[in-house]
């Protein structure tokens, strides 16, 4: 199986993590490699980005919008679309928290639909994340994989 990347915001609470980590396990267990970044903590960079053959992006529901990193991460790619990188095309799965809003779901799939080619549907969950939606990440997770060449 192929190599994924699963990029995501996280802070305080660790919502957004609890769903990339169940995500993470299930495309594992299908047999894909994955690496999580947390762009709370650090950027992706290009070459991690052109080694993935899939992704897998999560953000929290921040004023109905992505988190500012997931954001930046969004205008990285753009960047190096326009400098003539092969970014646009790969498999992608989307996962979201938030805090009873939710509305998150449509700014990211809009971006998504861009540069990706969106895998099943994007999972969501208010606070606490519930063993559904992690279930939901696993199974996503299995269905990435499969994707991933």
């Amino acid at each position: 199986m192929g190599k994924i990347l699963v990029i995501y915001h996280s802070q305080q609470f660790g919502n957004t993590k609890a769903l990339a980590e169940a995500l993470a396990e299930g495309s594992r267990e299908a047999g894909a490699e994955v690496e999580l970044i947390n762009t709370n903590e650090r950027r992706v960079t290009l070459d991690q980005f052109l080694a993935a053959d899939a992704v897998a992006l999560g953000t929290p529901d921040y004023y109905s919008y992505l988190a500012g990193t997931i954001k930046t991460f969004f205008d990285d790619i753009y960047q190096w679309d326009q400098s003539g990188e092969p970014v646009k095309g790969k498999p992608a799965v989307l996962f979201f928290s938030h805090g009873g809003g939710g509305k998150v779901r449509q700014p990211l799939e809009d971006f998504v639909g861009r540069f990706f080619e969106q895998v099943g549907e994007a999972v969501g969950s208010g606070h606490p994340i519930s063993d559904e939606a992690k279930k939901k990440c696993f199974v996503l997770g299995k269905e990435l994989a499969k994707k991933a060449k």
